[in-house]
């Protein structure tokens, strides 16, 4: 197989190869950035009034734009709560240290990333359960709009408690922000399985924007928690500034959803979406509409025809993300400058957050927006499982750096702030790259009814990557 050829086996899939035709040196991706191809061929176009009614263009890339900001919105609750590295530490310590330097050697320190990994996709898996059952039963805007909300009321409660003394129950504080992380993962993963199956039906472009958009609310905390760090006056005022700033950015996303269905680019794609021709009526996303007395055919998307086209895909989203959450954030941010005794704010302070936390997000963020220009492999190749599978190879290299404290695994072998510099770009990058393109063939493979149900898969497999890359990084730790 190569990433040339064509998906014989999904008559009324979406995704053209890039190499498809040699007159079109842009490839599939200039088609979808102009949207002069829809969906479906012409000749697949729904009847109706649909059919006749010119495709309208994204003005101003509003629609674009709003897919961009929900998915930042999607993760940055998440980014939020685990760069907030200094501030949860100094919460968990003894207070002491307003800048949070003096934590105690205890498991809530030493392995609190790596809990809060778990805490945060075990949930998710459930929530992504739950969106695929709920795919047909509820409407997008439902589940969308409720997880805003409680992402929304959790980080309200999380900001109120910066100004609290929770010195006398730092246990009952770090089990509270265990549930609060498994909270807003698992309506962070509601929204974004949600938001990712209804780009299904837009033009590719559209899901790019939305995972482009993700990368970017790793790089906005990261941006958020250095800012905070260098202006601020101690811990607390830092994180009051930095959790109101996500507290506003949540109310953005719900208003620019809102704002969504009244355009009439999304509106045209999501009315072709409901009123376009399916090979079976048990496909149709709108069981409620058919009129007919039978619910328990519609009300559960099949999954077997979905399993069938998205396997190879699923698994690459799994094992980039496996790998991914398995070194950031529990061992990459453990990563120590070799001059960190010395007085320098950049080996003392900043390391971590710019190391860490800012370049792997921004290296993320430019390896997903590659995938707008370059789509290589493609969907059918044995490429991109390959490329997928040598990511491996990260794991040994980071934990030969400078990961402190060690006590079992001693050998240092890349003794030199450089090397984690670059093999966190490499990290982000690959991540952004391989993991953005099995998620946006996902739903493209497919016949168009079962676009939204194949984006809910992926996210799915996204989210199972992470949930048992986490239970992994929490035994890397241990080991070392």
């Amino acid at each position: 197989m190569d990433g040339t050829e064509h998906l014989q086996a999904s008559l009324n899939s979406s995704y053209i190869s890039a190499l498809h035709s040699s007159s079109m040196s842009d490839g599939e991706v200039k088609t979808e950035d102009e949207d002069h191809s829809p969906l479906l061929t012409h000749s697949q176009q729904p009847g109706g009034p649909l059919s006749t009614r010119h495709r309208p263009h994204d003005t101003y890339c509003l629609v674009y734009g709003i897919f961009f900001l929900m998915g930042i919105g999607s993760l940055l609750p998440w980014n939020f709560f685990i760069t907030a590295k200094h501030y949860w530490l100094y919460k968990l310590s003894n207070g002491s240290s307003s800048a949070g330097h003096e934590e105690p050697q205890t498991d809530l320190s030493d392995y609190f990333e790596s809990y809060l990994a778990i805490a945060s996709t075990v949930p998710s898996v459930l929530c992504l359960i739950l969106n695929y059952l709920l795919v047909n039963r509820l409407s997008a805007e439902v589940r969308i709009l409720s997880s805003l909300f409680v992402t929304l009321v959790v980080f309200v409660i999380t900001t109120v408690l910066v100004k609290v003394d929770v010195s006398g129950c730092r246990v009952q504080f770090f089990a509270g922000t265990l549930a609060s992380i498994a909270l807003v993962s698992g309506a962070s993963n509601l929204l974004s399985g949600s938001v990712f199956g209804i780009s299904g039906h837009f033009p590719m472009r559209i899901s790019q924007a939305l995972i482009s958009g993700q990368a970017m609310g790793g790089t906005l905390s990261a941006v958020a928690a250095i800012v905070d760090l260098a202006a601020a006056s101690d811990v607390t005022t830092s994180a009051l500034a930095y959790f109101l700033t996500a507290d506003v950015f949540i109310l953005l996303c719900i208003v620019m959803y809102l704002l969504l269905p009244k355009l009439a680019y999304s509106k045209y794609y999501m009315e072709m979406a409901y009123t376009g021709p399916s090979t079976s009526d048990s496909f149709r996303p709108r069981p409620e509409s058919n009129g007919h007395g039978s619910p328990t055919a519609v009300s559960v998307p099949p999954l077997k025809p979905i399993m069938r086209k998205t396997w190879v895909l699923g698994f690459c989203v799994f094992y980039v993300f496996f790998i991914s959450i398995m070194i950031f954030p529990a061992i990459s941010s453990g990563i120590q400058s070799v001059d960190k005794d010395s007085d320098n704010p950049w080996t003392t302070v900043y390391f971590v957050p710019l190391t860490s936390f800012f370049l792997y997000n921004v290296a993320d963020f430019c390896g997903r927006q590659v995938t707008a220009w370059l789509q290589v492999p493609g969907p059918t190749s044995w490429l991109l499982p390959t490329l997928v599978l040598c990511r491996t190879v990260l794991v040994p290299l980071f934990m030969f750096c400078n990961y402190q404290p060690r006590h079992h695994l001693h050998q240092v072998f890349f003794a030199h702030d450089l090397f984690p510099v670059v093999f966190v770009c490499l990290l982000g990058l690959s991540n952004g790259y391989l993991g953005t393109l099995p998620m946006i063939y996902g739903p493209k493979v497919v016949p168009r009814e079962l676009a939204e149900p194949a984006g809910v898969v992926m996210s799915f497999f996204l989210t199972m990557g992470l949930a048992v890359g986490s239970a992994f990084s929490v035994l890397l730790v241990h080991c070392m």
